[in-house]
Parts: structure tokens; C-alpha cells; sequence
């Protein structure tokens, strides 16, 4: 097996990329990851296996030079360890993580792949005086990467995916229990009864007025946010994502009130940001409606079997169907040997530290 690091995800064939990620979701797609390519807060390669002039493993690795994302930033998720610059291998958003492994690799094929990238992100590590960390893995991949890494995983939080059975959203109704389908069917009376006019609308359409309901939402829960850095966040996204979000929005007297956006991939919803202009809700159980019931409208009529939603607020997923695995963090072999100092970075001759920004997507 032969062990290589590029700089630009464009040299690999999508195709090829994609082979490796069925299982891995979104985050870990070509697509999504060209289009996190620019982000001037980390410098990434990626770490490719290829065995007989097949891939066969990858993995994205970012030396982070400023975090944004709270939830990434591992000192404060993980305050026992010593605070030092970090390398993220893996998807670095998203909080879904996995080694990227080809699924018809033998046991002892895949064992020697998955030690190839972990020494991938080990020796980029020690160059840049970083500290490699898995974060966010699944649980069905923790155990494998731990002993790969030769290290424990710490638990982080839970992941929520509601799987759609059937056909249709009566079918998905009919596997709750009499209570919740009541509920259920009184949110979405009460949402049909408020009078909302809904448009589904491509993101670069509405990037700034869902911006700036974005901003409402990260200040209701304690975050500052400027809408125009929302809105440029989303504009940056539909233009990385070739405009593939769909944005399924509620008006009130011309005006957005409310949105979520979401992607379609690999037989599953992914849904990715919400937002509301609270003063103009009228109290019709937009939430609900507008981050579950409608993106399961969406997902059934375009064949879908889940709706993924993330992380927190795990009770009220839990209640609409949702089931959930752990989550774990789980620390590559390198050793931490203290951070560069600021200035000109010897990983790819731009300025360490990048403008900072704000967390988006559930």
C-alpha cells in the first residue's frame, strides 16, 4: 500500500472519494469537503492510501490554526488536556467522524490501511507541533481507530438519525406510539392553521434573510452573531455546495419568519441550519414542523430512509423517532510538543490564523 498527501481534494476523481464513503455521510463527501477547502482557519491535506493504483483509504487532515467552532476547539470539550495547537483528522464540521476505508477491504487489508492513516496524521503532527485528534467518531468506527491509534476513546454526546420507514409520512406517523402521533398531528394542524405561505427556495435566493434569522437563533442561545457574517457564511456554502441545499421557508406578510435548511445525500436528509424571526412567529409549533415533519415530507418523496439530525437537544428527537449512537473523541499517538510561534506557517506559506466565524448547522 502506498501513502501520499495532496493538498487539493480536486486531484482526486469524485468517484473514487465517494467509493469510501457510503457509510460516512455527508460531511465526509467530496462535494462537502471541496467546498470547506477555503476556510482560512486551518491548513488541510489529505492522506491517501492506494493499493494496486486503487484508493482504498483517506482521510482529510487540519492543522488548525483558529477555531471557530466551540465543539472543535478540544481543550474546552476535553478541559483535562493540555491546551496545544490541534490537528483534526477527519471531518472537521458536522460532528459525524469517520476513517474513510474502502468496504471490500479484507480484515488484515483494512487493519494496515487504517494504520497508514493514522501514521499520516501522526507524522503531519509532529512537523506542525500539533496534536492529532479523531473527534466525533461513530461508534461503529471508535473501537477500530482506538486500536489504531493505541489510545482510549472518551465518550463526547450522541448522534441522532430518524429512519423513515415505509413509504409515505403516514408510515412514519404509524410507527410512533397513539400519544406521539396525537402530538404529532396537532404541531402540524396548528403550523397548516397559522397561514404561513411556504416557499422551497435554492440558498443563494435567501442566504441574507436567512442569515439574519440564523443570528436570532445563535443569539437566543447565548452566541453572538452578526447577520452579515451568517449570511456570507451561507452564501459561501451554497456557492461550495453548487447550490444543492434546499431551504424549505416560512413567509408572513412577504417576510421569511422561519427556515431550515437541508441536504439530500446517499439515501439520507441531511438537515443542516435553522432560523427564526421570533417576534413574528405565531406560536404554531414552527420548530417542529419545520426541522422534523417537513424535511420527512421531503426525504419520502425523494426516496429517502433518514432524516439525520446531530447532536443535542436529544429529547425532543427522541420523541419524534429519532435514535441515537455515541460519539467519541480519540487521540492519534503523536506527542503534543508545544506550539509554534504566530507568523508564516511552514505547512502551506500563508499567514497562520485565519478570520475567526460562528457555528452553523446543527
Amino acid at each position: 500500500m502506498i501513502r501520499t498527501l495532496i493538498p487539493d481534494i480536486g486531484d482526486v476523481p469524485v468517484a473514487s472519494w465517494d467509493a469510501l464513503t457510503a457509510q460516512a455521510g455527508l460531511y465526509l463527501s467530496h462535494q462537502w469537503l471541496a467546498a470547506q477547502q477555503r476556510d482560512p482557519t486551518a491548513q488541510v491535506r489529505y492522506a491517501l492510501v492506494h493499493d494496486d493504483g486503487h484508493l482504498v483509504a483517506a482521510a482529510p487532515l487540519y492543522v488548525v490554526d483558529t477555531e471557530p467552532n466551540a465543539l472543535y476547539r478540544v481543550p474546552e470539550i476535553l478541559p483535562d488536556r493540555t491546551p496545544a495547537r490541534t490537528l483534526l483528522a477527519g471531518a472537521r464540521r458536522g460532528y459525524v467522524n469517520a476513517p474513510l476505508l474502502h468496504p471490500r477491504l479484507t480484515p488484515d487489508r483494512r487493519r494496515e490501511a487504517l494504520s497508514r492513516l493514522v501514521a499520516a496524521a501522526e507524522s503531519l503532527a509532529a512537523a506542525q507541533e500539533a496534536q492529532p485528534w479523531w473527534l466525533y467518531v461513530t461508534d461503529a468506527a471508535a473501537s477500530e481507530l482506538a486500536d489504531a491509534c493505541g489510545t482510549k476513546p472518551v465518550r463526547l454526546g450522541q448522534d441522532a438519525r430518524i429512519p423513515l420507514p415505509g413509504s409515505t409520512f403516514d408510515d412514519y406517523l404509524a410507527a410512533r406510539p397513539s400519544k406521539r402521533r396525537v402530538t404529532i398531528r396537532r404541531e402540524r394542524r396548528a403550523f397548516a392553521e397559522a397561514g404561513y405561505e411556504l416557499r422551497t427556495l435554492r440558498l443563494s435566493e435567501c442566504a441574507d434573510a436567512a442569515g439574519a434569522l440564523l443570528a436570532q437563533l445563535q443569539e437566543r442561545h447565548g452566541h453572538a452573531a452578526d447577520p452579515a457574517v451568517m449570511a456570507r457564511l451561507l452564501r459561501d456554502q451554497a456557492e461550495g455546495m453548487a447550490d444543492s441545499g434546499i431551504v424549505c421557508a416560512a413567509f408572513a406578510e412577504g417576510r421569511m419568519v422561519a427556515f431550515s435548511l437541508f441536504y439530500r445525500h446517499a439515501g439520507t436528509v441531511w438537515l443542516r441550519a435553522t432560523g427564526y424571526d421570533y417576534a413574528r412567529l405565531r406560536g404554531a409549533h414552527e420548530y417542529f414542523n419545520l426541522v422534523y415533519y417537513l424535511p420527512i415530507e421531503d426525504a419520502y418523496a425523494h426516496g429517502a430512509t433518514g432524516l439525520h439530525l446531530g447532536m443535542e437537544s436529544l429529547r425532543a428527537k427522541t420523541l419524534r423517532g429519532a435514535t441515537t449512537s455515541p460519539l467519541w473523541a480519540i487521540e492519534g499517538g503523536g506527542k503534543t510538543v508545544g506550539a509554534p510561534a504566530r507568523g508564516w506557517s511552514k505547512f502551506s506559506g500563508v499567514p497562520d490564523g485565519g478570520p475567526g466565524g460562528a457555528v452553523i448547522g446543527c
